[in-house]
Formats: C-alpha cells, structure tokens, sequence
C-alpha cells in the first residue's frame, strides 16, 4: 500500500510551518515586514528547499527583491533553527523565491470584478432604452 503523502512532501510541509513562525519570531531586520510563506518545494534527495513567499502590500517580484534579500542572506541562521528544533539528520539549504500567483490572482479577480460591474451597467442602460421594466412589460 502507497505511502498517503511522500517523505518530501512531510519535509516541505514542515519546513513551511517552521520558516512561517521563525521568521515572525526569530528574525528582527524591519526589512522584512509582513511574510507569509506560501510553499515550500524540497528536492527528492532533501539536500534544497525552495521556500515561497509573500509580503503584505507587494505584488512584484521587483518591489519584494530587498526581502527576497534579505530572507536569502538569512537562510543559514534559519537553517541552523531548524536543525536545532527538529530530530532531521539533514536540514535542506534553503533558497528564498517571490511568489506572484497572489498578486497574480488580485488583479485577475479586479479585472473580473470591472467586466461584471461593465455587464450590469450595460444591462441597465438597456432596460432603460427598451422602455420596459425589465420584465418586458410596458412601464
């Protein structure tokens, strides 16, 4: 019988639960603001992690490059946590990445939200050019 979840995909798991609380806690550059860690993707021989991330108010891998950084730089002191907090023979090296699928899904929801807001204005104007009540009784 198959295992339900592989061992990489328990590893990324808990290396997404552990990074999302020791950067809250543990890391103190003000550069890093308000991170969420959104995936963590860990190599089939456990050796790398990509950690994804967000931060609150950006949505450009551009304006989040200084915390990508800055995230990157302390990856060792967080590498170092996490092998002092887990019974893990080895901990991945771990690589920062922006993750723009947020902003990504914002905008597309914006432009969704503007068509469905254009299609009930056109639909009013309509009503109102027709004369009827929208029912296509005579008003």
């Amino acid at each position: 019988m198959a295992k339900e979840y592989s061992r990489t995909q328990r590893v990324a798991d808990y290396l997404q639960r552990e990074l999302a609380a020791l950067i809250q806690q543990e890391l103190r550059d003000p550069r890093v603001g308000m991170v969420s860690i959104t995936g963590v993707d860990v190599s089939r021989d456990l050796g790398y992690a990509k950690v994804f991330f967000t931060r609150l108010g950006v949505d450009s891998s551009d304006d989040a490059a200084e915390t990508a950084g800055v995230l990157n730089k302390a990856a060792g002191f967080l590498r170092s946590q996490l092998s002092r907090d887990s019974n893990m023979r080895m901990v991945p090296q771990l690589r920062f990445y922006f993750d723009s699928s947020v902003g990504y899904g914002r905008n597309m929801e914006d432009l969704i939200r503007r068509a469905a807001d254009a299609d009930r204005e056109l639909g009013l104007r309509d009503e109102e050019d027709d004369g009827t009540d929208g029912s296509g009784e005579p008003s």
